[in-house]
């Protein structure tokens, strides 16, 4: 299950977003949707018809966090948290196609790896060259678990934008876990519930964000994160509590 607006009251420093990201998608209206093709345009110019396909994947009716907002966010955050080491060619390509595929439940492959393929697909039609095509596809799979290994400043990058809304304000966050919810519509709650424990618990011990700018999000992900596993426990608890009564 993913994971994934900082409000001005909580960021540590300037340089963060003025902006939280919105989980509904806001950018289906043809200005802002022409602001995104412009900006794919300054990446890879003379691929439009890539890009606009792109978007109509994002704009799938079943996605309600996984949108078009969401791809813009992790746009921003990736320009918001970028080095001078950074290969911003190559990991903006793969902030595009991270969730390009995103079918609930997931088919044979997982989201990730189809996405992955896309990339490779789709852009080794427009040219790019071996080496390119490989690292993007790499940066796309590794969304799956957002673990670079050390050094991998490409991945941290990705992942770290990928992953920021976890380092929201508590409304902002909390709207994002109700989209994720509904996304999973079809899952019972406890089954929701428990999956979702497995995959935060672990986010809300760990450092999460990698990057200069991503670990000033820390602690309020950490909180966010508490209080949602909280939420979660309380909720199976209360669940279960009805099964024992007589």
């Amino acid at each position: 299950m993913p994971t994934e607006d900082v409000s001005e009251a909580d960021r540590p420093t300037e340089g963060f977003p003025t902006e939280e990201e919105p989980t509904e998608d806001r950018t289906t209206n043809h200005q802002s949707t022409e602001d995104l093709l412009d900006r794919w345009e300054t990446v890879l110019p003379g691929q439009r018809v890539m890009a606009q396909d792109l978007l109509t994947r994002y704009a799938e009716p079943h996605r309600r966090y996984h949108t078009v907002a969401h791809l813009r966010y992790v746009l921003d955050r990736i320009d918001d948290f970028a080095g001078r080491d950074h290969d911003l060619f190559l990991v903006r390509l793969a902030a595009w196609f991270h969730d390009a595929v995103y079918a609930i439940p997931e088919g044979q492959i997982s989201n990730e790896e189809a996405s992955a393929r896309l990339a490779f697909r789709e852009l080794g039609r427009a040219g790019l060259e071996q080496e390119d095509l490989n690292e993007v596809a790499r940066l796309v799979r590794m969304t799956s678990t957002h673990q670079p290994p050390p050094g991998d400043r490409n991945g941290a990058l990705l992942c770290d934008a990928d992953l920021a809304i976890l380092g929201a304000s508590p409304v902002a966050y909390q709207r994002y876990a109700a989209a994720i919810r509904e996304e999973f519509a079809q899952v019972d709650d406890e089954t929701f519930w428990s999956g979702r424990l497995e995959i935060l618990g672990p986010l809300a011990e760990s450092d999460i964000f990698r990057t200069g700018k991503g670990r000033k999000l820390i602690e309020q992900a950490h909180a966010n994160l508490l209080d949602e596993c909280e939420s979660l426990q309380a909720s199976l608890e209360a669940l279960n509590a009805t099964r024992v009564q007589p």
